[in-house]
């Protein structure tokens, strides 16, 4: 076969992953939050020195760099009043027809179906700041009233 006909890529080393993007926001964490992240580092580390596969490797220095920027850019807060909604609360609300409590953490230790959302999700926007009995509106796609039933 002709060498015109060839790849070039053919040769070439695997492509380096993608940088994982990095939120321009605060990155304000519990203190769970900033021991989730030293743990994520601590594993990514252990996984990168026992594997052999270059591609995997790139794929764990990329993630490393994420975690470690995010660990380097972390700032620890805790709630600070009790009786009003801020980073760190407990929530019990009132949407529409459902009662439920999530609690207002970091953006890497959101998880929404366990009921931890990230300080900067409109939820977590619409209601910071409320004390308990008062209603605010959720605005966006779908408007809504929240009432704040206890905060812990």
């Amino acid at each position: 076969m002709n060498k015109a006909f060839t790849r070039e890529t053919d040769d070439a080393p695997p492509a380096t992953p993608e940088e994982r993007p990095v939120s321009s926001a605060l990155n304000l964490v519990t203190p769970r939050g900033a021991d989730l992240i030293k743990e994520q580092i601590a594993a990514i580390e252990k996984k990168h020195a026992a594997e052999a596969d270059p591609v995997i490797k790139s794929e764990l220095r990329r993630d490393l760099r994420y975690w470690l920027a995010r660990q380097s850019s972390m700032q620890v807060a805790a709630q600070r009043d009790s009786n009003t909604v801020s980073f760190g609360s407990r929530v019990t609300i009132r949407r529409g027809t459902s009662v439920i409590t999530v609690s207002i953490v970091g953006e890497d230790e959101s998880d929404p179906k366990a009921g931890l959302i990230a300080w900067t999700a409109p939820l977590a926007r619409a209601i910071n700041g409320a004390v308990v009995g008062e209603t605010v509106d959720l605005e966006g796609g779908r408007d809504e009233t929240i009432t704040i039933l206890a905060v812990s």
